[in-house]
């Protein structure tokens, strides 16, 4: 199927590495024009010079953090006079530490939250101020399993996963009328092939820094499909949803690219 991507503007946080790597690489392959948004800007190089040798239009990357309003203007700037327009915002940046609860800090709730909330909070409403007049775009948020049925050593981050949700949907109710649409996909566990997938800034820069080899084993062996998930498996539900040709009707919606781990209707 023709996904309608060539020459389409989009903006991929986070693009640098892991799941946000392999989105790049999948709008790269349809031939859409890709900013990249990441502080690692020597990792999103090398995916932006990737991604050009797999097809894609244009790739550029933006120094951005975007905890920073300030700083998701500019992003937003430079791709829409570089690539002209904003057609699909891919809202993935996200960080997290595994503990529980009751070993976590207001420090870091501080943290996760700006990372994994105020960050798509700063992207969407940029995005909508650029998509709005254009006539319309797509915005689709990077969640994760997390966020639907809860998850030991996750509680803040799955939590605002969940609020991630919740808004998202919000957003697409406010502004189908001006047909931008809003969509998450969750993933499950997602690990990198290697550590040169990763960026300086990523929770899988150090091989074992979240799961043992055999917690993975063990983790797949719980998914209907017996595996854990690859950066590509999400990667590809992306690009389909941010596709108009091929998702002009699907908003609101919230899915999970997990193995099978979450079942939810």
């Amino acid at each position: 199927m023709d996904l309608d991507l060539q020459d389409k503007s989009v903006i991929v946080t986070g693009g640098a590495s892991n799941i946000g790597r392999a989105i790049v690489l999948g709008f790269a392959a349809e031939g859409a024009k890709i900013t990249i948004a990441d502080l690692d800007t020597a990792a999103g190089e090398k995916v932006a010079a990737l991604a050009l040798k797999q097809g894609a239009s244009a790739a550029r990357v933006v120094k951005t953090d975007v905890t920073d309003l300030a700083s998701v203007q500019n992003l937003f700037r430079e791709a829409n006079d570089q690539h002209g327009g904003i057609h699909c915002l891919v809202n993935n940046v996200g960080w997290d530490k595994l503990m529980f609860f009751t070993q976590t800090t207001p420090d870091l709730w501080q943290k996760l939250i700006a990372i994994n909330y105020v960050g798509v909070l700063n992207c969407t409403k940029t995005a909508l101020e650029y998509m709005t007049p254009a006539g319309g775009g797509s915005i689709l948020s990077i969640s994760s399993d997390a966020s639907r049925q809860g998850e030991a050593r996750e509680a803040v981050y799955g939590g605002l996963k969940a609020a991630v949700n919740s808004f998202m949907k919000t957003i697409a109710k406010e502004n189908g009328r001006y047909n931008i649409r809003c969509n998450c996909v969750c993933p499950g566990v997602t690990v990198p092939d290697s550590v040169d997938e990763t960026s300086e800034n990523s929770m899988w820069k150090e091989k074992n820094s979240m799961f043992t080899d055999e917690q993975f084993a063990a983790i797949a062996k719980t998914l209907p499909l017996k595996r854990i998930g690859k950066p590509s498996d999400v990667a590809n539900a992306v690009v389909f949803l941010s596709s108009q040709q091929a998702a002009g009707f699907i908003t609101g919606q919230v899915l999970s690219a997990s193995g099978g781990y979450s079942m939810i209707g």
